[in-house]
């Protein structure tokens, strides 16, 4: 990869981590006017679809979707969902950087699951590593179940659909471009939404009910899918620039932003507890990153032997 092109892949991917946290600055907002998690979660996928929708007719990306292709998209489209609408029902109640850093630990349970469901070569080392990051999320967990109870559980369902989602993604990619990838999944997302919206919408289940927005909560929504897909299109992006290995450490700053803007615009401050969790959590994360970019170069230098660490 030459050191041109990792340039911009890097920038791109500072511009997802700058961009995302004003997604969940949205949907906090959205929850905190009135509107139900369910309306925020399919609010994301229809603005997103619509936004989407004239740049892949511009790049004349294909529009139509054979039978597996579309099994593979309405799978990775209904783990999106309940990933999202976990972490929204979190940040409704808890700050935004607690959820993020709990929903951190899924490159740890991707770790594990890649292991027992493809075979990765997955070593002592990183397992322990993944052992304390789970420990980094129980201890920005335990205030917050102190304070909102089992509601702080919520950015455990985020990690683990997420990491399902990361792994349907990965079978995905070997045809289909993340693009057309991204366009399938929102509209997709959005036709699952929608009848459960429809069944729910007088509030048997008060998450799934429907609420006509009103003056700033049309903004709020709008907002939602907006910073859903300019962030996640910076992403994909990035990654054509530049390999997953340089970008993930980076990933990590988005926790940051998360922290800054939910001082600013919420006045909420992680305690002391929760910042020791989300250090630990990033501290495990880079050194897992580590140690895979390390048993990548041994398995080169051996070619192709069966390393692990």
């Amino acid at each position: 990869m030459k050191p041109d092109r990792i340039l911009p892949g890097i920038l791109l991917m500072l511009a997802f981590c700058l961009l995302a946290p004003l997604l969940d600055v949205a949907s906090k907002l959205a929850v905190e006017s009135g509107i139900p998690v369910g309306e925020v979660t399919a609010a994301r996928f229809l603005v997103q679809f619509a936004l989407m929708l004239p740049v892949v007719l511009a790049m004349g990306v294909p529009l139509a979707l054979g039978a597996r292709a579309f099994g593979f998209v309405a799978l990775r489209a209904a783990f999106l969902i309940v990933s999202t609408f976990s972490f929204i029902a979190g940040i409704r109640v808890m700050p935004i950087a607690d959820a993020l850093a709990i929903a951190f630990i899924e490159p740890f349970i991707l770790l594990i699951l890649g292991r027992f469901l493809f075979g990765d070569k997955v070593g002592p080392r990183r397992i322990a590593a993944c052992a304390v990051g789970f420990g980094g999320a129980l201890m920005v967990i335990q205030p917050s179940l102190a304070a909102f109870g089992l509601a702080a559980l919520w950015p455990l369902g985020t990690a683990f659909f997420f990491a399902f989602y990361m792994l349907v993604t990965r079978s995905i990619s070997a045809f289909m471009g993340p693009v057309a990838m991204q366009f399938h999944t929102s509209w997709t997302g959005f036709l699952i939404c929608l009848p459960v919206l429809v069944v729910f919408r007088d509030g048997a289940v008060p998450d799934l009910r429907f609420v006509m927005p009103q003056g700033w909560q049309w903004l709020w929504l709008f907002g939602v899918g907006f910073w859903a897909g300019i962030s996640h299109m910076c992403m994909t992006y990035a990654l054509t620039f530049a390999p997953a290995s340089t970008l993930a450490p980076l990933h990590y700053t988005e926790i940051v932003v998360a922290v800054i803007l939910g001082l600013l615009v919420f006045g909420d401050l992680p305690d002391a507890m929760s910042f020791a969790g989300m250090a630990v959590i990033v501290g495990s994360g880079l050194y897992v990153i580590w140690r895979e970019r390390v048993v990548a170069r041994d398995a080169r230098r051996v070619l192709g032997g069966p390393i692990s660490g």
